[in-house]
């Protein structure tokens, strides 16, 4: 991982884009404190364009690995929750958060 404070980063983005595009990532640091990183995006196809637009945002992490769902959670046991309370569960949630 490379590692370069803001202003060179502002002076010389193209070069780190440049590395970026290779697959290396970018840490961003602010006065000795890192604040952010440019990861390489992943362009093999295989992430639909929405989901990408909400990685980019934050609301979301894909999958670091390919396949992503560990096949360890497809043995964990079953929710016992019935669909209806499902529902009702997460329509109450959404209520609670606007």
């Amino acid at each position: 991982m490379i590692t370069v404070n803001i202003a060179t980063l502002k002076n010389q983005l193209s070069h780190y884009l440049t590395f970026v595009r290779r697959g290396e990532e970018v840490l961003i640091k602010d006065r000795k404190k890192s604040i952010a990183k440019i990861i390489p995006q992943n362009i093999s196809g295989d992430e639909d364009e929405e989901l990408r637009a909400l990685a980019s945002e934050g609301a979301l992490k894909l999958a670091e690995r390919p396949g992503g769902t560990p096949k360890s959670f497809y043995s964990l046991p079953a929710t016992r929750l019935s669909h209806k309370k499902a529902v009702k569960a997460v329509r109450r949630e959404r209520d609670e958060s606007c």
